[in-house]
């Protein structure tokens, strides 16, 4: 598959991300920051665990769709996220907080990008490596929703 292929191949998951955003906020509105919050993580962690039965002939069909939840589920966390952390700071200290969020979302995407790619760098790993990666992924987003939903009651709001 050429570079571009493979970036097409792509373009269903970043082309939800943003409507998904847009909506995410009104989402939580109706459920609050934290339940929404949860469940883009559990969705996320859903479509891991359903990509894990892939193999190296799977068709893009059926790779698909578990991707675009993966997008649905991350769109569902960053704003809320992000609204829940500078509303419970100062408004005199909300660049520090969103330099912090940043910055904190930039350290964990190297650190997977490292992690992940150790697992599956190493020759004739490249599936074995995938399937840990994806459970690793699972078993994060899993735990951060559960981390979510049980310290909600504890999370003040300006």
């Amino acid at each position: 598959m050429s570079a571009f292929a493979t970036g097409l191949a792509f373009l269903p998951m970043f082309g939800v991300v943003f409507p998904v955003n847009l909506l995410a906020p009104r989402i939580a509105e109706r459920l609050g920051p934290s339940a929404t919050i949860a469940l883009g993580a559990a969705l996320s962690a859903a479509a891991c665990v359903s990509l894990l039965p892939i193999a190296p002939g799977t068709p893009y069909a059926a790779i698909v769709l578990p991707l675009i939840g993966l997008s649905c589920g991350l769109g569902l966390i960053v704003p809320p996220l992000t609204s829940t952390l500078l509303g419970s700071v100062d408004r005199s200290r909300s660049g520090v907080a969103a330099g912090v969020l940043n910055a904190t979302r930039q350290s964990g995407s190297v650190l997977g990008v490292a992690l992940f790619g150790a697992l599956i760098g190493p020759t004739g790993a490249f599936m074995h490596g995938l399937r840990l990666s994806l459970v690793i992924s699972a078993a994060l987003m899993l735990a951060a929703a559960g981390v979510i939903r049980w310290s909600a009651s504890g999370v003040r709001t300006r």
